[in-house]
């Protein structure tokens, strides 16, 4: 169970944040799965007096940018990714 609190989270954190949510759902997980975790662990950390409190679903996928551009997640299963590196099958995000 995590019990990382972050009373001043910040886009910054979000790798590390994400990356850490992956490892507790096994490694790898849907969009989806890792959007509810992220709510139900950090939801009650987020303001609405804070911009995060309405971008946290935007800021999650420019983290998994993040993960796969530090090579710590595989790359997404997409027509442009065609290089022989292997990628997530669609819709999960993967951690290496």
């Amino acid at each position: 169970m995590m019990n990382v609190v972050f009373n001043d989270m910040t886009r910054k954190d979000l790798p590390n944040i994400l990356y850490q949510l992956l490892q507790k759902l096994g490694g790898k997980a849907s969009m989806m799965t890792i959007f509810r975790e992220f709510w139900k662990v950090y939801g009650n950390q987020l303001s609405p007096t804070d911009d995060m409190f309405y971008t946290w679903n935007y800021d999650i996928r420019w983290a998994a940018t993040q993960l796969r551009q530090q090579k710590r997640m595989r790359g997404a299963s997409t027509k442009e990714n065609t290089h022989g590196v292997p990628v997530s099958p669609k819709g999960i995000w993967e951690i290496i």
